[in-house]
C-alpha cells in the first residue's frame, strides 16, 4: 500500500498532467443551427457552429447521392433533426442520413432527386452569424431556362405587334386589409406564401392570351393580394402600335434567406415584407396590356446582388426596381426614398452608408469569393454606363413623386450612391427603399396589407409616368 507522501505526489502529478494536456485536446465544434433554402436555381444547407469546420464530399450516382464526412463534430439533437427540415417539394433534396462516421467525423449522405454540381465553403462570422459552413447544390445538367424564356418573349413581341386591338386586363382576387393583431399572427398568416409553392419550381413568366399579344394573368398566393383592378390609363407604349413591344420589368426583392435584411423592433424581417409588396408590383404589371415580369426571387432565398443583375440582363428586362425597407441606427428615421446608382461619390453620407449597409448582402447572405461566377461578376457591376445612369433618373423622379403623394419621404430628392444591384450595364435601375423598418410606426404600417399595397401602387404610377414619355421601341441586343 502506497504511504501518504507518495500517494499525494501521484494525485497531484496526475491533476498537473491533466492540466496541461485538457487544452491539446481538441474541443469539437458545437452547431448552433442548421437551414436548409429550396430556391428554384439551388438548394442551399447552411451549418452554422461555434467553431470553425472543414469537410470533404463526394458526389455519387445510380442512385444520385451526396457523401460528406465533417471532421471535429459529434452527433446531436441538431443533426438528427436535419431530415426533418427537408421539404417534400424540395427540387433537389429527396432524404438526408446522418450517422457517426468516425469519433470525431459525422457523415451526411444526401440522397438527391437529381445530379447536382455542389460548391461547399465555409464563412467567417459576420452580422449575427457565427461560423458557417455552405453547401449549395446546383443542377449538373441545368437547361438554359432564360433563354428558352427570351425565345418565347420575341415570339409574343411579333404576336403583339400583328395583334389588332386591346383585350381587357383580367382583374385581381380581393382580399382583405388590416392590422394583424400580432407579429405571430402576420408570420403564421404569410408564411406558407413567403415560403411560396414556388420555391420549388421553376420561376413561371406571365404567359400570353392566343393571339392577344396581351400578358395572362399569373396565379398568386391565395393572401395579401390586390383588391383593386389594373388602373385604366392609356398603356405606357408609344401609341403607334407599329412600333410597339412589350415592356418587361424586372422586379427585384431586396435581401432573402440567409439574409434577413433590416429587422423592425418588433422582430420583422425587411427580406419578407419586401417580397410581398414585389408580388403586388409583379400583379399590378402582369395585369396591364403590354407589360411583363421576371423576379429575380419570388421565395424565402438567398441571392446574391451580381446573379440578381445577371438575371435581369440575360432576360434582356428594360426596367429594373430592388425595393427594400430601411434600417437606421436610431428609430426616429422615417419615410421612403428612392436611390439610383452614383458614377463618383455618393450624394450624401446617408446615402453612401446605406449603399454600404445594402452592398453588405452577399457577406451576410454568403458567397464564395473563389467561385469564376463571382469573379465574371466583379467584371460585369464595372461595365455601367452614364447614359444608363441618366435613364435610371428618369424613371427614378417620377417615382418618387408618385410615392410622395402617398407617403412621408425621407428625401425629396433621388439619391445617389454606388449600390451593388444597381450596376446593370445597360437596363434603367432603382432602389426603393419603402419606410424604415425600424421605425416602430413604420413596421407596423409594413404589416398591413394596405400599405403594401399603397407603396406597390406608388412605384408602379411612376414606372407608367417614365413608360409614357420613354417608351421601348427597338428589341435590343440579347448580350452573351
Amino acid at each position: 500500500m502506497l504511504t501518504s507522501p507518495r500517494r499525494r505526489f501521484l494525485v497531484q502529478s496526475s491533476s498537473l498532467v491533466l492540466l496541461l494536456t485538457a487544452p491539446m485536446i481538441a474541443r469539437g465544434a458545437t452547431l448552433m443551427s442548421i437551414r436548409v433554402w429550396p430556391a428554384p436555381d439551388y438548394t442551399r444547407l447552411t451549418l452554422e457552429s461555434d467553431g470553425a469546420l472543414s469537410a470533404t464530399h463526394q458526389v455519387l450516382s445510380d442512385p444520385p447521392r451526396l457523401v460528406v464526412d465533417i471532421q471535429g463534430l459529434q452527433l446531436d439533437s441538431q443533426l438528427r433533426s436535419l431530415a426533418g427540415k427537408v421539404k417534400a417539394d424540395d427540387p433537389f433534396i429527396k432524404d438526408v442520413r446522418v450517422g457517426q462516421f468516425k469519433p470525431d467525423v459525422v457523415r451526411l449522405v444526401i440522397d438527391l432527386k437529381q445530379a447536382v454540381k455542389p460548391q461547399v465553403f465555409s464563412l467567417l462570422p459576420v452580422a449575427a452569424y457565427q461560423n458557417r459552413l455552405v453547401f449549395d447544390l446546383y443542377p449538373a445538367h441545368g437547361g438554359d431556362r432564360l433563354m428558352a424564356f427570351m425565345r418565347q418573349q420575341e415570339l409574343l413581341d411579333r404576336e403583339s405587334q400583328a395583334a389588332a386591338g386591346n383585350a381587357p386586363a383580367p382583374k385581381l382576387a380581393q382580399a382583405q386589409n388590416g392590422q394583424q393583431d400580432s407579429l405571430g399572427d402576420w408570420i403564421r398568416q404569410h408564411r406558407s406564401e413567403l415560403d411560396g409553392p414556388q420555391a420549388s419550381q421553376p420561376q413561371q413568366f406571365a404567359q400570353a392570351e392566343p393571339g392577344s399579344g396581351l400578358p395572362r394573368q399569373q396565379a398568386t398566393a391565395p393572401s395579401d393580394t390586390l383588391a383593386d383592378s389594373p388602373p385604366s390609363r392609356p398603356d405606357p407604349v408609344r401609341r403607334d402600335r407599329r412600333n410597339f413591344r412589350t415592356v418587361l420589368l424586372a422586379i427585384d426583392p431586396g435581401h432573402g434567406g440567409e439574409d434577413p435584411g433590416a429587422t423592425g423592433p418588433s422582430g420583422v424581417h425587411e427580406k419578407d415584407v419586401v417580397l410581398l409588396i414585389a408580388r403586388h408590383l409583379r400583379d399590378l404589371a402582369q395585369n396591364t396590356p403590354y407589360m411583363r415580369v421576371m423576379m429575380t426571387r419570388d421565395s424565402d432565398y438567398f441571392v446574391p446582388l451580381w446573379t440578381r443583375v445577371e438575371k435581369a440582363q440575360s432576360a434582356n428586362a428594360d426596367l429594373f426596381t430592388s425595393i427594400h425597407a430601411d434600417g437606421w441606427f436610431t428609430p426616429d428615421a422615417r419615410g421612403a426614398s428612392v436611390y439610383c446608382l452614383s458614377e463618383g461619390g455618393a450624394t450624401s453620407v446617408e446615402a453612401r452608408l446605406m449603399a454600404q449597409r445594402e452592398n453588405a448582402a452577399d457577406a451576410i447572405g454568403g458567397i464564395d469569393i473563389n467561385s469564376r461566377s463571382y469573379q465574371v461578376a466583379k467584371v460585369l457591376l464595372d461595365m455601367s454606363t452614364t447614359a444608363k445612369i441618366n435613364a435610371s433618373l428618369k424613371m427614378a423622379r417620377p417615382t418618387l413623386s408618385k410615392m410622395g403623394e402617398i407617403v412621408h419621404l425621407h428625401s425629396k430628392q433621388v439619391q445617389q450612391a454606388g449600390f451593388a444591384v444597381l450596376k446593370s450595364p445597360s437596363i434603367p435601375s432603382m432602389l426603393v427603399e419603402t419606410a424604415f423598418i425600424s421605425n416602430p410606426e413604420e413596421e407596423a404600417r409594413l404589416q398591413t396589407p394596405a400599405y403594401r399595397k399603397q407603396i406597390a401602387r406608388a412605384i408602379f404610377e411612376g414606372l407608367r409616368a417614365y413608360l409614357d414619355t420613354n417608351p421601348p421601341l427597338a428589341r435590343r441586343r440579347i448580350l452573351t
